[in-house]
C-alpha cells in the first residue's frame, strides 16, 4: 500500500486532497501488506533470502507494479524482484512537497 501523505506539510501548509491524491500515485514507498507463498523462492535471485517482510516500509520504481484503486486509494500488487530496499521512516523518501 503506498505511503500516503499527510493533509498539512511540515512548514503547516495545508495539502488539498487532490495533491494527497496524486503524491499517493507518484510515491515510490509502499507498505507490505501480504507476500504471496512464492515470494523470495528463487535461490538464484535471492540466495540470501527475503529483502523485507510483512509491514516493512519499502522502496520500488515508479512504474512497478500493478496499480489496483480501492476506497479512494491505491493498491499496487508487485513482484518480489521489483522491491529495491527497506526504508524506516518513508516520509524521509516523500518529494519536496513536504519537506
Amino acid at each position: 500500500m503506498p505511503f500516503k501523505l499527510k493533509d498539512k506539510s511540515k512548514g503547516g501548509i495545508i495539502l488539498t486532497d487532490k495533491t494527497v491524491e496524486e503524491s499517493q500515485w507518484s510515491t515510490n514507498v509502499g507498505l507490505v501488506m501480504k507476500m504471496g507463498d512464492l515470494c523470495y523462492k528463487d535461490d538464484g535471485k535471492f540466495p540470501t533470502g527475503p529483502w523485507c517482510k510483512e509491514k516493512d516500509w519499502i522502496l520500488f520504481g515508479r512504474y512497478a507494479g500493478a496499480r489496483i484503486k480501492i476506497d479512494g486509494g491505491e493498491l499496487r500488487l508487485l513482484n518480489d524482484d521489483e522491491v529495491m530496499a527497506v526504508v524506516k521512516d518513508p516520509e524521509y523518501v516523500l518529494s519536496p512537497l513536504t519537506n
